[in-house]
């Protein structure tokens, strides 16, 4: 009883939630409410697997939230203060989260410094620059420029339409393409970690470094790489914000952080993983997605989500490490 409550308890779990929130709040179960929830969770997932690349070499990024915010105001500033296309803003945007996730893992593998050190200046460093710019205003066609003047550039029809194209593949006009894009990324990462040599190397460094540097890997290059994997998704989930908003907001991006590492560590409890992986994280992500979209939906105060949040967090850790036996550091 015990193996079959770690392996399915959190699925039978986000089942019996779908099922109660589905009796409780009338129009849950609709085509409608689960596209919603799909596109409440795309930009969370991305950035969750992510920081679920970290994990796999025993590491974890804590400015994936401010990467996300930096992109989304980059490509906002690209566009309508520079009067660049979306192809120029999305590159723009690309380079400047590899570009992150290249310094934090330098900083962590060559210079030493703590993982969780090193991404959290990061993430200080990064919620400073976006705002100093414009000087911490949002931006949005029309603005007040610092030095005077109006911004006249506007954002490109192709660069919105990565957060609010609508598909016909399934339903008509239901399918958003950030969801579509979230189902593809899950699916490359989930074939990189799970199904290539690289992506098993990346699991032997998170369980065991040493071991895997006297085998003959580059643990160094391989521990970069994820942080610079992290750094370039997450740009990508800022890009896809920025895409649905139509504006430079700041303070747009604040729970990402705390939704995408929710997602990722209840990842470690689906199928009693226990370990980071793909498939586990965008699960988690749709996770929370029901979890809040049914909270709103029988009008729970906004301020109790993120208890909920935590306590599901706690049990499915719960069911992950103590039930198991497992300790330490989740690897």
């Amino acid at each position: 009883m015990r193996d079959f409550a770690i392996r399915y308890g959190f699925l039978i779990l986000m089942i019996g939630l779908i099922v109660v929130f589905g009796l409780s709040a009338p129009g849950f179960l609709t085509p409608q409410s689960a596209v919603f929830i799909l596109q409440s969770v795309a930009i969370t997932g991305i950035l969750a697997l992510g920081v679920t690349c970290t994990m796999v070499v025993d590491g974890f990024d804590l400015s994936i939230g401010a990467v996300a915010t930096s992109a989304l105001m980059l490509s906002a500033y690209a566009q309508v203060i520079w009067g660049l296309g979306a192809i120029e803003a999305v590159l723009m945007c690309l380079a400047m989260g590899a570009a992150v996730g290249l310094a934090n893992g330098v900083m962590i593998v060559k210079l030493r410094v703590p993982d969780l050190l090193a991404t959290l200046g990061m993430m200080f460093v990064l919620i400073g620059l976006q705002r100093i710019p414009t000087q911490g205003n949002s931006i949005s066609t029309g603005m007040a420029l610092p030095g005077g003047g109006s911004a006249t550039g506007t954002f490109d029809p192709l660069f919105l339409a990565l957060g609010r194209l609508r598909l016909d593949f399934i339903l008509p006009r239901l399918l958003p393409l950030s969801v579509v894009m979230l189902l593809v990324i899950a699916l490359l990462v989930w074939v990189f970690l799970e199904t290539t040599r690289h992506g098993r190397l990346m699991y032997a460094i998170g369980s065991n470094a040493q071991a895997a540097a006297l085998a003959g890997t580059n643990v160094d290059r391989y521990r970069i790489a994820a942080y610079v994997i992290s750094g370039t998704l997450a740009s990508v989930g800022g890009v896809l914000l920025a895409a649905r908003l139509g504006r430079g907001d700041v303070a747009s991006g604040n729970n990402l952080l705390l939704d995408a590492v929710a997602a990722a560590l209840i990842g470690f409890a689906v199928l009693g993983a226990g370990k980071p992986n793909a498939f586990g994280t965008a699960i988690g992500a749709l996770f929370v997605g029901i979890l809040l979209q049914g909270l709103t939906m029988l009008n729970a105060p906004y301020y109790t989500q993120d208890f909920i949040k935590g306590a599901v967090l706690i049990v499915a850790l719960v069911f992950t490490f103590a039930l198991s036996g497992r300790a330490g550091r989740p690897a």
